[in-house]
């Protein structure tokens, strides 16, 4: 901005001795040329009502978790494609001390039409959902009451004030999916259950534009165990919309590894039920080593695939191969990509299923440079000859190592650039070729995490 205002400065000067005027003196302040850009008017008179909220004796009181934590927030929700403001305050001598203040703009300014209270210690999240599909957007709140107890509401902004549509005693996760496929979008809830177990429950719309509950399902994971882990909502193999809740166990001792378990939720009959419930354990059969991998669409057919890591075909520790398997609405499990995940490194490569059982891997480092090489075996398990190496390359002087010997680039990033080197002649029929390595290689994308809803 400085060099700005010298810029301008140094032309109005020039422009002045161009037109001749050699002798008259410019006198001026530079910095009486900066000045903040005025907010509309709209903006100024909605500063003004939140301010006189603060000096009423109320203090801002932003949601502490999820996507949407601004202390003031604007969003449109009624659908006439303008944006209302929702403030978050807390007052303390209030019997209700929690508010969140709506003020819709009419015209050329802003006027307060809603305020929803609550009691508890904060605000925990906020989302903006059309939930019903009436093109107005519910406010699904989650309160935080105490240290240990978050209770959810789910408001509807009518023209006579909010309504609740839902309040659940308690909480610790919930999704948002449309399960019995009629168009709205319903509630699965988790929460603790009168024993200490979790239990996730359904909530359903009724006449009248409310949400209930209309059947529970047991889990196979504590809310603790789901609270390590995350909720994704998706699809099934055979279409059945599903949440896939997967709790991260912790390992009672150095030598046990911390497991993945996934519940896989539908409601084929607008009843929910746990679609991977083993008959024999009473639990899910979706339990796996965990690695730091959760349900995806990770070949991209449209259905959620759940990770389930295994061991190399010698048990070598080195191996990273991961069994991608969808399920069905009876549970039945199907393995329809395995991939060898390099968490380290940040890649990952989709395997031909000629592999199995007949390739292993090594990574190793020499300097920047860190490599995975894939050995065929021979048939008595034996490493035959390697078939496939991939190189991360970081550091000064990687895009000269990048060019060495046969290697040829797979992707480059600001600080690391990936190649991938093949024998000149392929000792075995099942390698893959250059164009395949390249199809077959793929990033692994670094989740931005905010906190759960």
């Amino acid at each position: 901005m400085r060099r700005r205002i010298r810029a301008l400065a140094a032309a109005l000067l020039l422009a002045a001795a161009l037109s001749g005027c050699g002798g008259f003196n410019i006198e001026f302040n530079p910095e009486e040329l900066y000045a903040l850009p005025e907010l509309p008017a709209k903006y100024t008179e909605l500063n003004a009502q939140l301010n006189a909220i603060l000096e009423d004796g109320a203090e801002y009181a932003a949601p502490a978790a999820g996507t949407n934590i601004q202390p003031v927030q604007l969003t449109d929700l009624d659908g006439d494609g303008q944006q209302e403001a929702v403030a978050f305050f807390r007052k303390a001598e209030d019997e209700k001390p929690l508010k969140i203040y709506i003020f819709s703009a009419k015209g050329d300014r802003y006027e307060q039409s809603a305020v929803i209270e609550g009691s508890g210690a904060s605000v925990y999240s906020v989302v903006y959902s059309d939930l019903d599909g009436d093109g107005r957007t519910e406010l699904i709140v989650g309160w935080r009451v105490n240290a240990e107890l978050q209770a959810l509401s789910v408001y509807a902004l009518d023209p006579a004030g909010p309504q609740e549509l839902l309040r659940s005693v308690s909480y610790v996760r919930y999704a948002s999916v449309d399960l019995d496929g009629d168009g709205l979008q319903e509630l699965v809830v988790f929460h603790v259950g009168e024993e200490g177990g979790g239990v996730a429950d359904y909530y359903d719309w009724q006449e009248g534009g409310t949400l209930q509950s209309v059947s529970s399902a047991r889990l196979s994971v504590t809310m603790a165990e789901l609270n390590q882990g995350r909720v994704v909502s998706g699809t099934l193999r055979d279409g059945l919309p599903a949440v896939f809740a997967t709790g991260v166990t912790t390992p009672v001792s150095t030598e046990l590894a911390a497991a993945a378990v996934t519940d896989i939720l539908a409601a084929p009959e607008q009843e929910l039920v746990n679609a991977a419930l083993s008959s024999t354990t009473g639990v899910t059969s979706a339990v796996n080593a965990f690695r730091g991998l959760y349900p995806t669409d990770i070949n991209g057919d449209g259905a959620i695939e759940v990770p389930s890591p295994a061991a190399a075909p010698r048990g070598g520790e080195s191996d990273q191969r991961v069994d991608w398997k969808s399920y069905n609405g009876a549970g039945e499990e199907t393995v329809v990509l395995r991939t060898y995940h390099n968490m380290e490194d940040g890649w990952y490569l989709q395997l031909p299923e000629s592999w199995t059982g007949r390739v292993e891997a090594e990574r190793s480092s020499t300097g920047s440079d860190t490599s995975v090489t894939f050995y065929v075996l021979d048939e008595m398990g034996i490493r035959k000859a390697a078939i496939l190496r991939i190189t991360a390359l970081t550091g000064t002087g990687r895009e000269v190592r990048a060019t060495r010997g046969n290697r040829f680039p797979l992707s480059r990033q600001s600080d690391v650039i990936y190649t991938a080197e093949l024998p000149e002649t392929p000792p075995w029929d099942q390698a893959m070729t250059a164009e395949e390595v390249r199809g077959a290689f793929n990033l692994i994308a670094r989740e931005w995490i905010p906190g759960d809803n």
